[in-house]
C-alpha cells in the first residue's frame, strides 16, 4: 500500500483541492499519513498569490527535498497555484521534484502517484510536468473528498476561476475563467454535510457573487437592474434553496465582489434564517483613482452606497473587508481618503495589505511606484486605526448575549467570526464542541471576546 503525505498551503479554496485529492487517494486504497517522513509520496499543494506565499511554498518544497535525502525513495509532487502559475519554469528550476500537477490533474492524483512508482523510468519522466495551460476542473457534489477541517464546519466551493482582470492579481491566469457549479450540485453537497453534523457551511470561490452569472446572457444589463432571478441561477437563488434545508446551521459568504451585489441578494440575506450576518467583501480602496488603476469595476460612490444599503437592510450585520495601501500611483490624498473612509464605514472586521508587486500582473508595469518606506508607513498607520476601531467594536459587545459555535472546550466563534480569519470568543465554562450556545460577553482582549458564562 502506498502511503501519501499532504502539505496544504494557502487559502480555503486550496484546502478544498487538498481534500479532494485526499478523497481520491482514499477511494483507491492509498493510505494518508500525517508524518511526511513516513510517506512514500508527498504532495505539496502550494500557493502563489503574493510574494510571501511564493516564498513559503518554495521553502516547503526545498525542505521536503532536503528531508528526503539522496536516496530519493520518496516521490515529491508539487501541486496547486505555484505549479499552475510557473508551469514552464519550475521543472528546470526544481529537477528534484518528481511531478508537477495543476488544477486539472486533481482528480487524476491517484493514477499519477501510481505512475511515479512504475519501474519504467521513461514513464516517470514523461509524467513529470502535467500542468495544463487553462484549467477547467471544478468539483461536483459526488466528488470524493476527505475533509481536513473540524467536524462542525466545512467549506463548499460553489465556483472556480475569475473573470475579473484586477491589475494587481494573477488569479485568473492561475485558476482560469469563472465557472459555476450547478445550483443543484451545491445544494446536494450542502444537504449531505449538514446531515453529517456540519453546523457551518462557508461558501467560497474567487468571486462568490458571480455564481451562476457566467451562464446568463446580458448579465451586465441585468446586474444594473438589481434583480438576479430573472436570468436564472444566482447566489440569491442558491441561498434561498440552501435556506430550505432543515437543521440548525450557519451559511457564511466569503469572497464576494462589490460589483455584483444586487438588491435581490441583499434582501435574500435579510430574509434568510441561516445566512450569517457577516459579509466578506474585499474593497481594496475607496479612491476613484486607485479603483480605476486597479480595474475594480466600481467607484467610491458605488462602494459607499452599497455599504449604506447593506447596513440599512440587514440588521446586526458585520462587514469584513480588505484594502491595499501603497499601490502604484497612490498619493497622500488617496491614502487620506482611505483613512477617512475607515472612520466613516467603521467595518467590524478589516485588514490592510501592503502592495506586493507580482510578476505577470498589469500593475507590475505601472508607473508611480510608491517607495517601500512610504508603503510600510501607510500600512502601519492604517493598521493602527483599524485596531482602534476593532477595540470600539469589541467594547460595544460587552454585556450582550451572543450565539456562538463552540470549536473546542473554552473556545468558540460568533456569527461575526469566520474560521481561520477572525477572532474568537473565550468561554469560561464547559460547552460541547461542535454545538451552538448562548453566552454573555463580559470583556475583550485584542481581537477576541471573553464570556463569563
Amino acid at each position: 500500500m502506498i502511503k501519501v503525505g499532504l502539505v496544504s498551503l494557502g487559502c480555503a479554496k486550496n484546502l478544498i483541492d487538498s481534500e479532494v485529492m485526499a478523497g481520491h487517494l482514499q477511494r483507491v486504497g492509498m493510505a494518508l499519513t500525517p508524518d511526511a517522513a513516513d510517506a512514500d509520496a508527498l504532495i505539496i499543494n502550494t500557493c502563489s498569490f503574493i510574494d510571501q506565499a511564493k516564498k513559503e511554498s518554495i521553502a516547503a518544497i526545498h525542505e521536503a527535498v532536503e528531508a528526503r535525502g539522496g536516496a530519493r525513495r520518496q516521490r515529491i509532487i508539487v501541486a496547486g497555484c505555484l505549479a499552475q502559475r510557473f508551469r514552464l519554469e519550475l521543472p528546470a528550476l526544481m529537477p528534484e521534484v518528481d511531478a508537477f500537477i495543476g488544477l486539472d490533474q486533481i482528480p487524476q492524483i491517484a493514477g499519477i502517484i501510481s505512475g511515479l512508482f512504475n519501474p519504467d523510468a521513461d514513464v516517470r519522466a514523461s509524467a513529470r510536468n502535467l500542468v495544463t495551460v487553462s484549467p477547467r476542473y471544478i468539483p461536483d457534489y459526488d466528488t470524493p473528498r476527505f475533509r481536513l477541517t473540524p467536524a462542525h464546519y466545512a467549506y463548499v466551493k460553489i465556483a472556480e476561476g475569475c473573470n475579473h482582470h484586477c491589475t494587481f492579481c494573477v488569479i485568473p491566469k492561475i485558476r482560469g475563467k469563472h465557472r459555476s457549479r450547478a445550483q443543484d450540485s451545491v445544494v446536494r453537497e450542502a444537504r449531505d454535510l449538514i446531515s453529517g453534523g456540519v453546523r457551518e457551511l462557508n461558501l467560497i470561490s474567487q468571486d462568490t457573487t458571480y455564481f451562476g452569472m457566467d451562464r446568463w446572457t446580458g448579465a451586465r444589463a441585468n446586474r444594473r437592474s438589481g434583480v438576479d432571478s430573472a436570468r436564472g441561477e444566482s447566489l440569491a437563488s442558491l441561498l434561498r434553496e440552501l435556506d430550505t434545508i432543515s437543521g440548525d446551521f450557519w451559511l457564511r459568504l466569503l469572497y464576494t465582489h462589490p460589483a455584483h451585489w444586487s438588491d435581490e441578494l441583499i434582501q435574500t440575506i435579510a430574509d434568510s434564517r441561516h445566512v450569517a450576518r457577516y459579509i466578506d467583501i474585499p474593497l481594496q480602496h475607496i479612491s476613484d483613482r486607485m479603483l480605476a488603476r486597479m480595474k475594480r469595476e466600481t467607484s467610491g460612490a458605488h462602494i459607499r452606497a452599497l455599504v449604506k444599503k447593506m447596513r440599512e437592510r440587514i440588521p446586526n450585520l458585520a462587514i469584513r473587508t480588505t484594502f491595499i495601501v501603497g499601490f502604484p500611483g497612490e498619493t497622500d490624498a488617496d491614502f487620506d481618503e482611505l483613512m477617512n473612509f475607515l472612520d466613516e464605514a467603521k467595518f467590524e472586521r478589516a485588514g490592510i495589505f501592503e502592495y506586493s508587486r507580482e510578476e505577470g500582473t498589469r500593475a507590475a508595469g505601472l508607473d508611480g511606484r510608491v517607495h517601500h518606506a512610504t508603503r510600510r508607513a501607510r500600512w502601519n498607520k492604517a493598521m493602527a486605526r483599524l485596531q482602534e476601531l476593532y477595540a470600539d467594536t469589541n467594547r460595544r459587545q460587552v454585556g450582550k448575549t451572543l450565539r456562538v459555535l463552540v470549536g473546542e472546550p473554552g473556545v468558540a466563534r460568533s456569527e461575526w467570526d469566520a474560521p481561520g480569519v477572525d477572532g474568537g470568543v473565550f468561554v469560561n465554562r464547559a460547552l460541547p464542541a461542535g454545538q451552538f450556545a448562548d453566552v454573555t460577553i463580559s470583556g475583550w482582549r485584542g481581537y477576541d471576546l471573553e464570556a463569563a458564562d
